[in-house]
């Protein structure tokens, strides 16, 4: 369902890529085999009394609720709103709103101003309950909760998905009686989108999640025996790195696309910036940062390429009208589409970067819906992997992560971290 093509120009070499692809798709049974790898066929074994669940908590929450607000952050929040924007937001009564992701007065009191005088529901995202941001988060909108509903009612709006048997939320939810689903032991957070942590948002939002998992399950079995055209991505990106290119921009022409980027930033970021080694993830949305990026991105420092993720359907949106007076200049543009409009602009935006030397990569998906959008994630999280191994790291721990949690602990003197 996903195809990859590219062009790398004359400044990067292809010599060393059949024997990259051939490497690369020696690593599927490995991230298949490893610890944190249950991912790769979740697509095909994925809870199905758990997903029933999600769906009848999704249509509760939009009877009950104009808006749920999804605590957590990083995997636990970046997947489902990477989907649900995408795919044009919520289609549906409730609206979705986020808290939890950074340590923002302004950006938590926002919601809560947002939050008065309405019905509202909670889904807290926390593995252990105690990462810092959603947990501050979550006890201040849980007070919030009560105050409006009392206690015997909010905890019938609280949904809470974290660990199967351990850790401070799940032992909260067990006592106070919330509906809980389940954040797996064997999958990491960046590859999570497709289980509980991302699928109660998105059903939510309105969308078809087991569409969503259909199309993950198709990409799953076009890649699944040799890594396919996801092997080949990964062969690109490690032979340009070789070859100095050690930035990756990932560019569309959709800003619905912007937490898609943010998403993807964190899968490859995470998953490879260890060891000292990585390609640095960037992203960019175009037409609009053609006007503020392009003159770096078409003759600035050439140790960046592109990788553009691309529709191949046409869309038959809003067209050009005439104007009798042609003051503008547009009547050349008269009847057609924005989006054919669009597809030039990619078009020309490639050429012209690939002629300054920038190397450019195609990642097409055929369509805008569901099951498109669950084969671009599958595709993603494979071609992550698969790369990360080509580089010899692992790509399914973190440990660089904890290095700030502690040094903020110790300022905040919390018990334990005293400096």
């Amino acid at each position: 369902m996903i195809d990859v093509k590219w062009e790398l120009g004359v400044k990067a070499k292809s010599d060393d890529f059949e024997a990259l692809v051939a490497e690369a798709r020696g690593y599927v049974a490995r991230a298949q085999q490893a610890d944190f790898g249950a991912w790769v066929d979740l697509p095909l074994k994925y809870d199905k009394d758990e997903f029933e669940r999600i769906q009848r908590a999704a249509e509760r929450i939009n009877q009950d609720s104009d808006y749920l607000v999804c605590v957590g952050i990083g995997g636990s929040y970046l997947g489902h709103r990477a989907v649900i924007e995408a795919l044009g937001g919520e289609r549906g009564r409730t609206k979705i709103l986020y808290a939890g992701n950074s340590l923002s007065a302004r950006g938590l009191e926002k919601v809560l101003a947002e939050l008065e005088g309405h019905d509202f529901s909670i889904n807290v995202i926390s593995k252990s309950g105690t990462t810092t941001e959603p947990a501050v988060a979550f006890r201040i909108l849980k007070r919030r909760l009560l105050e409006q509903y009392g206690e015997t009612a909010a905890k019938q709006r609280i949904y809470a998905t974290t660990d199967a048997g351990r850790g401070a939320l799940h032992d909260e939810a067990v006592a106070m009686g919330y509906e809980r689903f389940v954040v797996p032991d064997d999958i990491g957070g960046r590859y999570s989108v497709l289980t509980a942590v991302g699928l109660l948002a998105i059903a939510t939002a309105g969308y078809d999640i087991a569409a969503l998992l259909d199309g993950a399950e198709e990409e799953r079995m076009s890649l699944i025996s040799d890594g396919g055209k996801a092997a080949e991505y990964a062969a690109l990106r490690n032979m340009l790195l070789r070859q100095g290119f050690n930035v990756e921009v990932l560019a569309n022409f959709e800003p619905q696309f912007g937490y898609f980027n943010e998403w993807w930033k964190q899968l490859f970021g995470e998953s490879e910036g260890k060891d000292g080694k990585g390609i640095f993830p960037a992203s960019v949305i175009y037409s609009t940062d053609l006007h503020s990026m392009g003159q770096y991105m078409q003759e600035g420092r050439r140790e960046l390429f592109e990788t553009f993720v691309e529709l191949a359907e046409e869309y038959d949106g809003v067209r050009v009208p005439a104007e009798p007076e042609n003051l503008d200049g547009l009547n050349y543009l008269e009847g057609k589409s924005l989006d054919y409009i669009c597809k030039k602009a990619n078009a020309a935006t490639r050429e012209a970067h690939l002629a300054g030397d920038v190397p450019v990569i195609e990642v097409i998906m055929p369509r805008l819906d569901e099951q498109a959008m669950g084969a671009l994630i599958y595709f993603f999280e494979m071609s992550c992997a698969l790369s990360a191994y080509l580089l010899g790291v692992n790509p399914f721990n973190q440990p660089g992560v904890e290095a700030y949690k502690k040094r903020m602990f110790e300022l905040l003197e919390k018990p334990g971290f005293e400096a």
